[in-house]
């Protein structure tokens, strides 16, 4: 079973990755964020260091897809290929943070990857105000997102829920985390009921 957790930065998903992975026994599969070597560099000029980390992301998530449905276990992941396609390289692209050159490459690419790889089983997005996904990316202390505008990150928003409302690949819960502290066994039992309803068809959710 492949699980995936979609959401804009600051938005919870690799603490529910982490979340799930204990209360379900799945095998986490989180985003290469410490190793990845562009990242640094592309909050410090992201016009120039646009493509290059979008590739890097690419590459990196096609081959976590391609390990998930190899493995034969049930698996968690965060963050999903198709945000990467949908949502953060075409909003580099109309913010004029990566030319149409290196749009149209990108997006060739993943139009040839995505012959090869299936939806995960059970998407969930978890639903955020950017005045939420500011607290939590303050809360994480992470030097390069100190420099992340927030014209930014509600762009990334406004592509999420225009691709959320256009999902017809699987089953789909939407998660909103606004008022709810996932850290909560009160709150992620909450959820958790929700996903054991989504993958066992007890109701619609």
């Amino acid at each position: 079973m492949h699980i995936a957790i979609a959401g804009n930065i600051g938005s919870g998903k690799t603490t529910l990755t982490r979340l799930l992975a204990k209360h379900f026994g799945w095998t986490p599969h989180y985003e290469d964020v410490e190793n990845n070597p562009y990242l640094h560099s592309f909050y410090e000029d992201m016009q120039r260091w646009s493509f290059n980390l979008q590739v890097y992301f690419l590459n990196s998530r096609f081959r976590q897809v391609i390990d998930i449905r190899n493995s034969g276990k049930s698996v968690v992941q965060d963050r999903t290929i198709y945000e990467d396609a949908y949502i953060f390289a075409p909003n580099l692209h109309a913010m004029n943070l990566m030319s149409s050159r290196d749009f149209d490459n990108y997006s060739s690419l993943f139009e040839l990857m995505s012959k090869f790889i299936q939806p995960p089983d059970l998407l969930i997005y978890l639903r955020a105000s950017v005045s939420t996904l500011v607290s939590q990316i303050q809360k994480r202390g992470r030097e390069y997102e100190a420099s992340i505008r927030l014209d930014y990150l509600k762009h990334l928003n406004d592509r999420y829920e225009a691709w959320i409302g256009k999902y017809t690949e699987g089953k789909l819960l939407i998660v909103d985390v606004d008022n709810i502290d996932l850290e909560n066994p009160e709150d992620l039992a909450s959820v958790i009921e929700r996903i054991n309803a989504s993958l066992h068809g007890l109701f619609q959710v």
